[in-house]
């Protein structure tokens, strides 16, 4: 996740740092179903993945930004931005250092102690919890949502489809009926 997000800023084609940018939300979307957290992980999925990373995306491609080279101005900003965060990094340093407590198993003075996650999650889950909830007392909610979606994207296709560039047409009585004076003639 930190590799993608790092690649989100280092990456100087803007399609391929939405593409990164779609990876790393992937990321935190498997390490919030590492923590049983799965109805927050799909809603993340659903929601910045299959919503606002992929309208950046179109965004991107329709815009069609030209790639930038890093030029001598924006070097002169290195000094300042590695300041700042060496400055974050010590912040960060400190902060995990205070508030994790030494380990007498580990050598390593910010480990934290072990638990035995296994014995202490549950077996029902949030997803089966709100699937039931959703799927019996609010079916009809449920699908008039589903349809008015289905409405909004059948829409946005109907509303951006152009019909008159599609359109070649030959009009042959004008082509048939040229005389000797207005055709161009290449030596």
């Amino acid at each position: 996740m930190l590799l993608s997000s790092l690649m989100v800023i280092a990456v100087q084609n803007s399609v391929y740092s939405v593409l990164f940018l779609v990876l790393s939300f992937v990321s935190a979307a498997c390490l919030l179903l590492l923590f049983e957290c799965e109805f927050i992980a799909l809603m993340f999925i659903i929601i910045y993945v299959g919503a606002i990373a992929v309208l950046f995306l179109f965004i991107v491609m329709m815009l069609d930004v030209k790639i930038a080279t890093i030029n001598k101005d924006s070097l002169k900003y290195f000094p300042v931005g590695f300041v700042i965060g060496s400055i974050f990094l010590i912040e960060i340093f400190l902060i995990i250092t205070e508030n994790f407590s030494p380990n007498p198993y580990e050598d390593f003075s910010t480990s934290n102690f072990y638990v035995n996650w296994y014995d202490k999650t549950d077996f029902f889950t949030d997803i089966d919890s709100i699937g039931q909830i959703m799927f019996t007392q609010y079916v009809l909610q449920f699908l008039i949502a589903g349809n008015i979606l289905l409405l909004a994207t059948v829409s946005v296709v109907v509303l951006t489809i152009n019909t008159k560039a599609k359109n070649k047409k030959q009009i042959i009585f004008k082509q048939v009926s040229r005389n000797h004076t207005n055709v161009l003639l290449v030596d």
